[in-house]
This record gives structure tokens, sequence and C-alpha cells, in this order.
């Protein structure tokens, strides 16, 4: 009998679920076991997983899970170096030379486990098959938001919390924009997912939006225009002959009006990242990196924004992902083939 186990996350501020109760006894239906971790942090309760008929066990038990269960997260396992035994279902980051990437492939290499990327998961055109993108974009504005907002003031952005929901999330963000004449935001990458869910923020709040998509950025640059917006929203992931958007020398312009980046795409240790202004990721508790002072320029780049909605984001994502999750029992067709196609490509040269 195919086994999936769904772990408790172990990343901080991170509190999404990947399958919820109703897809868990679908599966369970469909003869799959299903063994859910306690979680302290979990956005939707246990009980209803015991009451879907799933195996309660103990949270991060998931190392001493069985040989053959597929364990199934999000985020990043703890950083500790131990080899993967296991197959994984997770968000590894690590095919595009991520530096931590590489320690991960390496783990699973030395385990002899296998990863199942969730952001690989495709169909057979090539189109993903589930993605946060939606929530990701709408979180990202908002943080991005509040770091202009912060600026208004003088200051620079403080600690970001999750909501219960997106009406306490806008009902927040208009408190801090009353007093403000609305900010030009430009998104890029506009008719995806992420784009949508970014510009759908930005259209509640009533600030303006130039929607730039393949069409806007096929001559591959440079694009001055985007250092006329006071926001720029990156909604595309980076990728091998992605133009660059921010030159580093953005820094230095004084004529510049952009005063908040906000990378919702979130990659900046990849070499194919089209802002060069910055080098790392912000954390919930410190969102906005300030790069130049004069004019101000503050990067956001949290890379786990759908936890700012973890309900409706997990709920979402999970409906999107049940399909292929129903699809377990034939890990080497399909979705799962072509997924751990992807592994062994990317980890053959370790």
């Amino acid at each position: 009998m195919t086994h999936l186990w769904v772990r408790a996350e172990q990343r901080p501020n991170e509190e999404r679920v990947g399958l919820t109760p109703e897809g868990a006894a679908a599966l369970i239906a469909a003869g799959i076991r299903v063994t859910v971790e306690q979680s302290s942090v979990r956005a939707i309760g246990i009980e209803g997983y015991k009451a879907a008929g799933c195996e309660i066990v103990a949270e991060n038990l998931w190392p001493h899970a069985p040989a053959d269960a597929i364990i199934f997260g999000l985020k990043e396992l703890p950083e500790d170096g131990t080899p993967l035994t296991h197959r994984h279902i997770m968000f590894g980051h690590a095919y595009k030379g991520q530096p931590a990437g590489q320690v991960l492939l390496a783990r699973f290499k030395a385990g002899g486990g296998t990863l199942y990327d969730l952001e690989y998961l495709v169909d057979s055109t090539g189109r993903r098959v589930a993605a946060f993108g939606y929530w990701a974009g709408y979180a990202g504005a908002a943080v991005s938001l509040k770091c202009w907002a912060a600026q208004q003031r003088g200051g620079i952005a403080g600690p970001v919390a999750k909501y219960p929901g997106k009406s306490a999330l806008l009902a927040d963000l208009e408190a801090d924009l009353a007093e403000f004449k609305r900010p030009k935001a430009i998104v890029i990458g506009a008719l995806g997912r992420v784009g949508t869910g970014a510009s759908d923020l930005c259209a509640a709040l009533g600030v303006h939006v130039t929607g730039w998509d393949q069409a806007e950025t096929a001559s591959g640059g440079p694009f001055p225009q985007v250092l006329q917006h006071e926001i720029f929203l990156n909604c595309i992931l980076a990728r091998p002959g992605c133009p660059v958007f921010v030159p580093a020398s953005a820094k230095d312009d004084t004529a510049r009006k952009l005063t908040v980046i906000g990378d919702i795409a979130c990659d900046p240790t990849s070499d194919f990242s089209p802002i060069k202004v910055y080098d790392r990721v912000t954390e919930w508790d410190a969102p906005a990196l300030r790069v130049a002072q004069s004019p101000v320029l503050d990067v956001t780049a949290i890379d786990n924004l759908p936890s700012l909605l973890p309900v409706e984001s997990s709920e979402d994502y999970a409906a999107q992902l049940l399909p292929s999750l129903a699809t377990l029992v034939d890990l080497n067709s399909g979705v799962w083939g072509r997924a751990e196609a992807e592994y062994i490509r990317h980890s053959a040269g370790l």
C-alpha cells in the first residue's frame, strides 16, 4: 500500500500544509495510507485529520518513518547534514545552483533517497500542476506596501506576522496607507499566477499598477522604466536568459523614483536573478533590507510569503495538488516520473 506521511513543518513562521483533511479522506478512500504528524503550528488543526481516518503520530517523527513511506512537507528540512533515506515531496530550491540546495542534494545522494521537488511537478505540457503563486503575489505586494508606508514615516518596516484571513490583511494595510497618496507600482510577470495575486492586492487598495509580461520584456533590456515607479514587484522565476530588471547601478541612481523592490519570486542566490542590488532573503522579523540611502531603496524578499495567509493558501494549493497525490500509486510515470527524472539529472554531477 502506498504510504504518504505528512510531516510537521520545522521552519519558523511556516504554518501551511499541502493536504487538507478533506483531501486526506479522498486519498484514504482511494487506498492510500495517510499518516499525519501532530504540529504545534499548523494552520489546520489535527482533529480534522483524525476524523478523516488518518494515522496520527508525534511531531517531527518523520526520520523514523517506515522506509517505504513518502514524506510530504513544504519547506526546508533541518540543516543537520544527515543523509536522507526516504522519498521526499517538498520545495527543495536545489536546481538552480543555490549553495544550500547543493548540500540538500548531497544529503539525498548519501542516503539513497529521492527528491520530488514541488516546483518541478509538471504536466505533459510542462506546466506546474500546483503552485502557491497567487497567494505569494498577494502577500508579497502587501509586505512591499508595508515597507513603502514605513519609508514615508521615515523608518524601515518592522516585523510582519500571519493574518487570520485576507480581510484582516486588507484592513491593516488600509490603516497603514491612510495618510498617504498611493504609490505607483510596476508588476513584471503580471499575467501569471504570482503577478495576478500582486495586482489584485494593489487594486484592492487603490494602487495603480503598470503590468508587464513577456511582450514588454522581450527586448532583454535595459528597462529604465522600472526605476520610475515607487514600487517594483518581481513575479517571474529566475531562469537562464532572464533579463536584468534592476542592475547594481540602480543603488546610485539619484534620479530613480523606485524605493521598494518586492522580489516575490525570491531567488537572490541564483546566477539568473533579475535583481542585482541584493544577495540574501529577508525574514519575517526584518522584512526590509536597505540597500541604498540616497534615495532610499529597500528590498523585501521573504521566501515563504503565502504563510502570511496560511489557511487560504493551504486550501488553494492542496486542492490543486490533490489529483497528483492520488497518482502516487505509480511513481514511475506522469507527474512523479518527470519529477524523479529532474532529481536524477540535477544530482548526477555530485
